[in-house]
């Protein structure tokens, strides 16, 4: 049997570098050796790409930062660049590369802009099409087309640099929760319960986005729902996501030793198991996901599930959310792996 020449992308410039790294260093040690070519691919900091033994370098240098916020600096990141760093056009014209995976999370990556570039030079990929993950990525463009297609969600306005905050108060009641628009792994996100903490909040956000997303806070039980597959997508379990050093599932509670604590399956009635994941799949297909997504929900105290955002590019660490909820379905990592690079193989068959 032939192997498959499979490039694993990550890095990328936007600050989820280190998140992409650890998802990276997930899949390239679990994929099964016997069935891929694995070409490493990193992005630096500074849009530079390191292909094959280049990339393999980037990962054993910065090994140890994966996964901690800001933990590479942009002169690091370049500082393994060669004279000449070709791209993955250049590279494609003298070697074979069969599928990408890449796990590149926020933006560049997760915004449909790397999947354009793979459209334009005829490389297939795993994950969903350049439209989705524009959409997916920008949370208030998402939101109203899974509110169109009949999913509840929380009210939300979105903001820019000169907002101000007595309109702000006028039109959405505190506490709420503030989020960069385009943004994953929970960077730049906080509540805000009193008007100082909504100023500092904003202003963290637009560190890190022209646009913020300021959302009605919904107090209630996190949760969180994997779907795979293309015309049929299925639900695997649901995961309650519980916070321990934290008081939502902020980066430090995603990423740090004991940050969080994950219920797979989630103890759900029936009844609300069913609704939220309905809510999931519907997202999944108003969106036009492939493959894999993850959609986000909370449970209010009423019991009724507001859907928060969906993941094209989820965590691929052994111990993220999606890997996870596989295993409870009986699929260890690399079969996990498996499934959705067949997924993706399959949609091209058949395009």
């Amino acid at each position: 049997m032939n192997k498959l020449n499979l490039a694993v992308i990550f890095g990328g410039k936007s600050s989820e570098h280190e998140v992409s790294l650890s998802s990276a260093m997930g899949v390239i040690n679990a994929l099964d050796k016997e069935k891929y070519n694995i070409i490493p691919i990193a992005i630096t900091k500074s849009g530079n790409w390191l292909i094959g033994n280049e990339g393999e370098k980037y990962i054993e240098k910065f090994k140890d930062q994966a996964g901690i916020e800001n933990g590479i600096s942009i002169e690091e990141s370049k500082a393994l660049v060669p004279a000449k760093s070709k791209n993955i056009s250049e590279y494609k014209e003298k070697n074979k590369i069969d599928l990408v995976f890449p796990i590149l999370h926020g933006p560049y990556g997760e915004d449909g802009r790397i999947q354009g570039m793979l459209d334009i030079v005829g490389i297939p990929y795993v994950f969903s099409g350049v439209l989705t993950h524009a959409l997916a990525m920008n949370k208030a463009k998402a939101k109203i087309i899974i509110k169109n297609s009949g999913v509840q969600i929380a009210d939300d306005l979105v903001i820019d640099k000169d907002y101000n905050l007595e309109e702000i108060q006028d039109k959405i009641k505190l506490p709420v929760v503030i989020k960069p628009a385009e943004l994953g792994s929970s960077v730049g996100v906080s509540i805000a319960k009193n008007e100082d903490e909504l100023k500092k909040g904003i202003e963290t956000a637009l560190k890190h986005d022209k646009k913020v997303i300021i959302e009605e806070y919904i107090k209630g039980r996190e949760f969180t729902v994997t779907i795979m597959g293309n015309e049929n997508p299925e639900v695997l379990a649901i995961t309650e996501i519980i916070p321990v050093i934290s008081e939502f599932y902020d980066y430090k509670a995603k990423y740090e030793e004991g940050g969080s604590k994950h219920v797979c399956p989630a103890d759900l009635p029936k009844d609300i198991q069913k609704k939220m994941e309905n809510g999931a799949v519907t997202a999944y297909k108003a969106l036009g996901c492939n493959d894999l997504s993850r959609a986000d929900f909370i449970l209010s105290e009423k019991n009724e599930p507001y859907f928060i955002e969906i993941n094209t590019i989820p965590g691929m660490t052994p111990t993220s959310l999606a890997p996870e909820a596989a295993k409870v379905e009986g699929m260890n990592f690399t079969e996990f792996l498996d499934r959705i690079i067949d997924g993706a193989l399959n949609r091209y068959k058949n395009k």
